[in-house]
C-alpha cells in the first residue's frame, strides 16, 4: 500500500509546481506511472493533493502537473461549480486521505465562464442542467463586471478566486485544516496555448511570489 506522503502544505505546493514547469519545460518524469506503483497502490491510496477543476478535456491534471497513479486526487465539474457532491469528495480527501493541499485549477477560454457571460450580456439562461452552472458562474461574471475587469482571464481568475472562498466558506473541515496549518488551499489559472499554471489565490502556504489572497 502507498505510504502518506508526509508533505507539508509548501511541500506538497512546490511539488505540484514543479511538475507543472517540467512538463512546460518538455522534460516530464512520468512519475509512479508503472506495475509496480499500480500493485502499490492496489490496497489503498496516499495522494498529496486534492485537485478541483474544471472537466474540460484539455485540463488532464496528473498530464499538466507530471504526477502519477495515486498522487491526485481529483474532483472535476464544468467551471469548477461546487455542489454536495463536490464538498463532500474535496473533504473526504482533505479528512480520510489527509491531503495537505487542495487546488481549484481554472483556464482561459472556459466555456462555462464564456456561457455565462452571453447569458448575463444577453438577459438568458442555458438549457436544462446547463442552466444551473450558470447560474453558479453568474456572480464571479458579475463582480468581474462591476470591478470593471472585462478580458477573458478576467473573468476566469475571478471564478477561481469565488470557488476558493466558497469552499473555504461551506466546508467547515476544510477551513479548520487551513486554520490549524495542515491544508493549504490554492487557485490556479491554466493557460492552454503554453501550459502554465499561474497562481491566482493562495491560503495557507508561505508563498510570496505571484498571486493574491
Amino acid at each position: 500500500m502507498a505510504t502518506p506522503a508526509n508533505l507539508t502544505p509548501d511541500e506538497a505546493f512546490a511539488k505540484l509546481m514543479a511538475g507543472n514547469h517540467r512538463f512546460v519545460a518538455e522534460t516530464p518524469e512520468h512519475p509512479n506511472q508503472d506495475a509496480a506503483r499500480r500493485a502499490d497502490l492496489a490496497p489503498g491510496q496516499a495522494p498529496f493533493a486534492v485537485l478541483f477543476g474544471c472537466s474540460d478535456s484539455r485540463l488532464a491534471a496528473e498530464i499538466i502537473f507530471d504526477q502519477g497513479l495515486g498522487d491526485l486526487f481529483v474532483v472535476r465539474t464544468a467551471g469548477h461549480v461546487i455542489g454536495p457532491e463536490v464538498l463532500g469528495s474535496i473533504e473526504y480527501g482533505v479528512a480520510v486521505l489527509h491531503c495537505p493541499l487542495v487546488v481549484v485549477l481554472g483556464h482561459d477560454s472556459c466555456g462555462a465562464v464564456a456561457a455565462t457571460r452571453t447569458a448575463v450580456a444577453e438577459g438568458t439562461s442555458g438549457e436544462g442542467y446547463v442552466r444551473d452552472v450558470i447560474e453558479k458562474v453568474t456572480p464571479s461574471v458579475l463582480a468581474a463586471i462591476a470591478a470593471g475587469r472585462t478580458d477573458d482571464r478576467d473573468f476566469v481568475a475571478e471564478q477561481i478566486r469565488n470557488t476558493v472562498h466558497l469552499l473555504l466558506d461551506r466546508s467547515r473541515i476544510l477551513s479548520d485544516a487551513v486554520a490549524n496549518g495542515d491544508t493549504a488551499v490554492a487557485g490556479l489559472a491554466y493557460r492552454l496555448v503554453d501550459g502554465t499554471a499561474e497562481l491566482i489565490i493562495l491560503n495557507g502556504v508561505n508563498h510570496t511570489a505571484g498571486g493574491s489572497s
